[in-house]
């Protein structure tokens, strides 16, 4: 490789990291959308930035060509997600890069909604620019993992969030909880759920613990108001709870809520999708519902917050599941651990 080619590849993954600082911007507030960032580069100055803030409102590369004015002639986008070439509530942003004069545009990734897929590409190499994709993919792409899944497979990505003590329990055997985890562990929690388009939970949940699950924390960097707040899906397979403005239970007093009967997970992920257009799953629940989504391989992230304490063995397990032998163990790749506080959070990965 040249130096001046080395010298090039260096500039763009410094942008495109400028780029993807921007899209990280909207992670909360963008979906059913996509986070999207763009930055515009003049003589290797950051000339105009911008992001996606929310669904209906003008897309990342609209705020960084508004913020560059005149001196986008010439210059070069950098843009996390490949430029829509659609009409929808907005206009086409390949179009909007056309029209001021960008000469090259740098993009992380293609996008896999069918509606793009390629499109916007082609768009902005038939005016003439130049065209350089797969700079950081996998950095933009894990904003987005979501989205990205549910345009290529129509299922959405899972996380299951399960607080546990070092023996592997979640509650005391009368089901009291609160709390194993601290203050530390329960704030991170709130970003799991700001990115979250539905969070599942079983009835046994709501009958014992009789949770809010909505997003209340003013440590996301904006304000929790301006998150949309996400649907919530109680497992109700007995029918023994219904929306009722006077429940006792919080979530039932929401009309929102929704209320799935039937056994088949699989189909309630795949609504969720095409009914709901919710990308991002989180799972918080008891032990048999995890138990149930594990063993149907549903989970794509296991996040576990682990205490350092001791419930001891009457104590209400993590996971309702029984392997008869070792050959069916579940394991997981550990993808990441830091500690919050007291605890330690683990990101697992299936293997």
């Amino acid at each position: 490789m040249s130096n001046s080619k080395h010298s090039q590849d260096a500039k763009d993954r410094y942008f495109m990291m400028l780029a993807i600082e921007q899209a990280k911007r909207g992670l909360y507030t963008t979906r059913p959308n996509p986070a999207v960032g763009c930055v515009i580069v003049q003589a290797d100055k950051v000339v105009g930035q911008g992001f996606h803030p929310k669904a209906g409102q003008p897309h990342a590369e609209v705020f960084a060509l508004k913020d560059a004015g005149m001196q986008a002639m010439g210059a070069t986008a950098y843009v996390t997600l490949e430029p829509c070439s659609h009409t929808g509530r907005t206009p086409p942003c390949a179009l909007g890069l056309i029209e001021a004069g960008i000469k090259r545009v740098v993009i992380a990734g293609l996008d896999p909604n069918p509606q793009v897929a390629g499109r916007g590409v082609k768009l902005l190499e038939e005016a003439g620019i130049a065209v350089t994709v797969g700079v950081l993919t996998a950095q933009a792409e894990a904003l987005n993992k979501g989205f990205l899944k549910a345009m290529r497979s129509q299922m959405p990505y899972v996380r299951l969030k399960i607080a546990t003590s070092l023996d592997g329990r979640t509650a005391m055997a009368s089901g009291e909880s609160k709390w194993i985890t601290g203050t530390a562990a329960r704030e991170d929690v709130q970003k799991l759920r700001a990115q979250s388009g539905v969070i599942i939970t079983g009835s046994e949940t709501v009958i014992v613990d009789n949770p809010q699950l909505n997003v209340r924390s003013n440590q996301l960097g904006i304000n929790p108001e301006q998150v949309p707040q996400p649907k919530i899906v109680i497992l109700d397979r007995r029918g023994r709870l219904e929306h009722d403005l006077q429940s006792d239970y919080q979530l039932c007093q929401s009309p929102e809520t929704l209320y799935w009967h039937e056994e088949n997970l699989i189909e309630l992920l795949k609504n969720l999708v095409s009914d709901h257009h919710c990308y991002d799953v989180l799972v918080e629940a008891g032990a048999s519902v995890a138990g149930s989504f594990l063993q149907l391989q549903l989970v794509d992230e296991l996040i576990v917050y682990q205490a350092p304490c001791l419930l001891g063995t009457q104590a209400r397990p993590m996971v309702a599941i029984n392997p008869l032998a070792l050959a069916q163990q579940l394991r997981f790749d550990i993808h990441s651990h830091e500690q919050l506080g007291t605890d330690l959070k683990l990101t697992l990965l299936p293997v």
